[in-house]
């Protein structure tokens, strides 16, 4: 996925949810902060959004922008609608969205998670693709050891997942 699929997406689901701003909280989440990201972290093809005024819009832009959509079909990616309670985020993540507004977003804005935020919610899924970008990230130095701490510690966990986090984190750095 490239900045340019990103705008198009929030483009698109602002288009069809008939607002101007949604979040996004997908991988792809990380072209907000870091427009050229390496290729490794731009594999998906989604981008994951929901809307921020709207919540009943998630089944309008998954239905229309959704996988196998005629979307999805016509440009190679596709945006599902999906719910704030979708990621597991750190406290305080609201604050912290990087904006995505331009002329390509046709001035809507696509609030983008934060990096931190965005490898937190990852590792809390913890998935096997999700560690696999979170070490990515790691290895590109593309988050602060310190402040990815401070979000897993923020992450609404009971304390043995977060341990459990915090030592995949630490093998990331052993290799």
């Amino acid at each position: 996925m490239r900045r340019s699929e990103l705008e198009h997406a929030i483009r698109a689901a602002c288009d069809v949810a008939g607002t101007t701003e949604v979040t996004i909280i997908g991988s792809q989440a990380i072209l907000g902060q870091f427009p050229d990201a390496p290729g490794e972290l731009r594999k998906s093809r989604e981008v994951d959004v929901f809307s921020t005024t709207s919540p009943a819009a998630q089944e309008l832009i998954d239905g229309v922008l959704g996988e196998l959509s005629q979307f999805d079909q016509t440009h190679g990616f596709y945006v599902p609608g999906v719910g704030p309670e979708t990621a597991i985020l750190p406290a305080g993540w609201e604050g912290r969205l990087v904006p995505v507004r331009n002329e390509n977003t046709r001035f809507c804005t696509g609030w983008c998670l934060e990096v931190h935020d965005l490898a937190a919610s990852k590792l809390a899924a913890h998935r096997e693709k999700d560690i696999a970008f979170v070490a990515a990230l790691v290895g590109h130095q593309m988050v602060q050891a310190d402040t990815l701490t401070g979000r897993i510690e923020a992450l609404p966990l009971d304390r043995g997942r977060r341990d459990l986090i915090h030592r995949t984190v630490a093998a990331f750095r052993d290799q």
